[in-house]
């Protein structure tokens, strides 16, 4: 999806203009002896604010690399200079996300084109320069920012005000006082931007995630800020919140703020406004240039302690209230500065239980912890609505957290979980520079002096902006490796001044730290392709403890993108050439080709006959694996020995056009590895057991099922009815419990090698509610664990599924109309019949909604998707998506299915 700048961090030209020409009355003054006016802003310079206490975000940039400048910095950096001939950025901006908004490389997702852009123009700094008008010069004016990669040297109006030797790492935070320097009319801010190497740097890499960009990310890629204060500016503000667990009838709220004298003379200051619903105030006396810190606790504003708060919840577990803080320093009456938090009252703790499996607990509950791996556009463009689409596809698929392993995004991600109820569970990153001191012969330089500044800046910095969100639920200061002592206890000296109340994590890894100790968690993999009977030992990757990062590899997208990615010579050789590199796989040796996944595809399923064929084969397997996945972690969650904990798919997403590691792709479509997502994390839900063949229930509402009845029924793959059997009177309790239903045995009379399950669940009224279908073997997948590594455990014999192959054809029909709610949002609702005439089901039955053009609708949320129907049956589906989205046309459905023939036909 295209790139769209952050709602309000543009302003119009309009503004511009007249803040510029009210900036020269004031400059020229009556005088016949003004002297002369500023040299004029450049096009679309940003309008400061003038009241104290605001926050004027640079709007745009123009960038140049330094190879074809040879001006001074002074004059780079000075009014009116032309910038002739340099690119447009955004307000947050690599170099390389710069330059293909203007066009000048190909689309790097598609084929190999990112390979053609010349490495060699990014080994240079590159110069970022904004103009900005100010119209009044009486309040105080500071630069602040962070997100530099890798480094800069900073210049106001001609001088520099900050060197690259402080202005280093991407997550540090800066405040430049700039009142000095600052004249009114135009004024000019310019970066000299160091090249990145993440090897080098405490900046952010990719490793084998996705082909790295050849820039290396460097540029500005968080907000560059200009803030006005009076003589007392008010920083820190924050709150503290102390929720009674397990009761939560109260809450205790302690509200800090720095307030710092910024004047050459004694002032006194009052702190006033709102924690919440409470009313606050305190006067502070201030020395010339002092900073004290006001504490607002319920020991002097009893109202501070709220009886019955509202609770801030994960998704499906409640509500995702939230409070403000709102502080105003006023001097004289006047107001100086103002701070504004939003903050969520909860309780995180993540002990490490009987097994030494890090247990995360909310707000008193236990749950287990079904997360995805996150990851930023690979040229970390910000664009709001498409961060928010996949948010929204993580509490569809049932997901409750998203770690980050590095790539920590800005304050607008943080918001938007906050809003969603997803757990967040950020970190630093593995196989670089950030743990180059403690990982070995890994990658990674080890560390200099400087280094430990620019980690502990790095940690008070991120501390400081995540501590307020009730999303983040903790920070694992480890990712493969935990840090030594002297790095540990920077980060916990941070984390502690910051008042950082959610657990930390020392490592992702099952190693322990020298002050922090176990981690509680394991990554053993896998990363590569497994069978779905892996997931339910409890060895390895399988179902116990906490696994930080998993799945079985590869997801080959859905055809749509797979033809939006690749070339036709490069979809040839994707069906056909299995140990061909494949360059949307992965830059490591260890994942370039799909060696390891067309082997099980086609001992398994058969050998593809076409790329359509492929594709087919590969939406079954995965939706088989992801499933299994999920529900091997999900029925053993309360498990009296060895529970799991928590899984972290790996990953939820991809940054690019991808052939692994990702529920949905890049394009936002979904395939079996999102619909089998979705399926197994179902509130209520009915599954099978690759390991004991037991038929359970797992309910992960919070309170409990009763009168429930499950009915299990084995077939030949063409309907040949082999087996049924029904068991009413079902009970389970809330909170992810399990109950086993009954367990199919171990063989049946005349029933096929490869064989059909569907379960069913209904309620006391006789109402559906889970619904699930297995294609199965007789013959099971064995796995050689002696023979396992760090990304795989070798398979040393198939199951035959080969038997799908021979399924009747037979036909779908559907109806389906649409409503628009004219609040910019539709619904489609289809019901799908089975319409053939034999005993065969029609196998995962796919529904795309289809746009402009006849291109999937997207992004799209499915009710349901990817059904298996017998003779008689239907199923009413409803999606959801944006009515702009259609472009005018009219919707249109594309049905599909394993023993189906692809139909079009209207949506209404």
């Amino acid at each position: 999806m295209p790139h769209r700048p952050a709602p309000g961090h543009v302003r119009t030209a309009a503004l511009a203009v007249a803040a510029l020409a009210l900036a020269l009355v004031l400059a020229a003054g009556t005088s016949p002896a003004a002297p002369s006016p500023p040299p004029a802003a450049g096009p679309g310079a940003t309008a400061v604010a003038a009241a104290p206490g605001s926050a004027t975000v640079l709007a745009r940039y123009a960038i140049q690399s330094t190879a074809k400048v040879a001006d001074t910095a002074a004059a780079v950096s000075s009014p009116g200079y032309p910038a002739a001939g340099w690119y447009p950025a955004g307000s947050r901006s690599t170099v390389l996300a710069a330059l293909l908004a203007a066009g000048v490389h190909p689309d790097p997702f598609y084929s190999t084109n990112q390979k053609r852009i010349p490495a060699g123009d990014f080994t240079v700094p590159w110069w970022y320069r904004s103009d900005f008008l100010v119209a009044d010069t009486s309040a105080r004016t500071y630069l602040e920012f962070s997100g530099v990669i890798s480094a800069a040297d900073v210049y106001v109006n001609g001088r520099r005000i900050a060197g690259a030797s402080t202005v280093a790492g991407s997550y540090t935070r800066h405040e430049l006082d700039v009142t000095d320097l600052v004249r009114a009319g135009a004024n000019t801010v310019a970066f000299r931007i160091q090249p990145n190497n993440p090897r080098k740097r405490l900046t952010m890499g990719w490793l084998d995630w996705l082909q790295p960009p050849p820039d290396e990310n460097m540029g500005i890629v968080r907000d560059v800020t200009v803030r006005r204060a009076g003589p007392v500016a008010l920083r820190d503000a924050h709150v503290v919140t102390s929720l009674a667990v397990p009761s939560l009838s109260s809450a205790e709220l302690t509200a800090k703020a720095r307030v710092r004298n910024d004047s050459p003379a004694a002032v006194t200051a009052t702190v006033s406004g709102t924690v919440g619903p409470v009313a606050v105030s305190r006067s502070v006396t201030l020395a010339p240039h002092e900073t004290r810190t006001v504490v607002f606790s319920p020991a002097d504003h009893p109202g501070l302690r709220l009886e019955s708060p509202r609770v801030w919840w994960p998704a499906a577990m409640g509500q995702q209230p939230l409070y403000s803080l709102d502080l105003t320093a006023t001097v004289d009456g006047l107001p100086s500065d103002t701070a504004h938090r939003s903050f969520g009252i909860r309780d995180v703790r993540a002990p490490l239980n009987g097994d030494g499996a890090r247990q995360y607990v909310v707000n008193g509950r236990p749950l287990l912890i079904k997360g995805g791996g996150w990851s930023p556009d690979e040229f970390l463009r910000w664009d709001p609505t498409y961060v928010e689409d996949r948010l929204k596809y993580a509490v569809d698929l049932g997901l409750n957290a998203l770690r980050l392993e590095g790539h920590i995004e800005p304050d607008e991600f943080f918001d938007l979980t906050d809003r969603y109820g997803i757990l967040t569970l950020p970190g630093w990153e593995c196989c670089d520079k950030w743990e180059g001191e403690v990982n070995g012969s890994e990658a990674g330089e080890r560390w200099e002096s400087a280094d430990y500044t620019v980690a502990k800046a790095s940690m008070a910095a991120e501390a400081a902006r995540l501590r307020h969100h009730p999303s983040v639920a903790s920070f694992l200061i480890g990712s493969d490796f935990a840090p030594d002592r002297t790095i540990e206890q920077g980060y916990l000296d941070a984390l502690e001044a910051a008042d950082w109340t959610a657990p930390v994590i020392p490592s992702a890894s099952a190693r322990s730290s020298p002050i922090t100790g176990r981690s509680g968690m394991k990554m053993t993999g896998p990363y590569d392709w497994v069978p779905p009977a892996y997931w339910y030992g409890k060895r390895e990757g399988g179902a116990t403890g906490f696994n930080s990062e998993t799945s079985a590899g590869p997801d080959v997208p859905t055809l749509d993108t797979l033809r939006r990615m690749m070339s036709p010579a490069e979809l040839e050789s994707l069906w056909k050439d299995p140990s061909a590199t494949q360059y949307h796989r992965s830059p490591s040796a260890t994942f370039s080709t799909l060696r390891l996944y067309d082997a099980a595809l086609a001992a398994r399923y058969g050998a593809p006959t076409g790329l359509e064929d492929y594709v087919r084969k590969a939406q079954l397997a995965q939706y088989e694996n992801v499933r299994a996945q999920f529900e091997a972690y999900a029925r053993n969650a309360k498990d009296a020995s060895a529970p799991s904990t928590g899984v972290v798919y790996w990953m939820f997403n991809s940054g690019w056009t991808s052939l692994h590691w990702q529920l949905v792709d890049r394009y936002l479509d979904q395939g079996g590895a999102y619909f089998g997502a979705k399926k197994a994390n179902e509130p209520l839900h009915i599954q099978y057991g690759y390991d004991n063949r037991a038929v359970s229930v797992v309910n992960s509402r919070t309170s409990a099922a009763s009168g429930l009845t499950a009915r299990v029924t084995l077939f030949d793959p063409d309907g040949t009815q082999r087996y049924d059997r029904t068991v009413t009177g079902l009970s389970v309790a809330g909170g992810g419990a399990s109950t086993t239903a009954l367990t199919l045995p171990a063989s049946v009379t005349g029933l096929s090698t490869t064989r059909l399950a569907r379960l069913l669940l209904t309620d006391g009224a006789g109402r559906e509610v889970s619904r699930n279908v297995y294609w199965l073997s007789a013959e099971a997948d064995v796995l050689d664990y002696s023979r396992s590594t760090w990304y795989h455990t070798p398979t040393t014999a198939y199951a035959d599924l080969t038997g799908l192959n021979t399924m009747p054809r037979t036909a779908v029909g559907a109806t389906a109309s649409t409503t628009a709610d004219g609040r910019g949002l539709s619904t489609t609702t289809v019901t799908v019949r089975h319409a053939g005439t034999g005993n065969a089901p029609a196998l995962l039955t796919d529904v795309h909604l289809l746009g402009a053009e006849g291109r999937p609708l997207l992004p799209v949320r499915w009710s349901d998707n990817q059904v298996t129907l017998w003779p008689g049956e239907s199923v009413t589906l409803t999606a959801a998506y944006r009515t702009a989205d259609l472009r005018g046309a009219a919707p249109a459905l594309r049905i599909s299915g394993w023993n189906t023939a692809t139909t079009t036909l209207p949506a209404g």
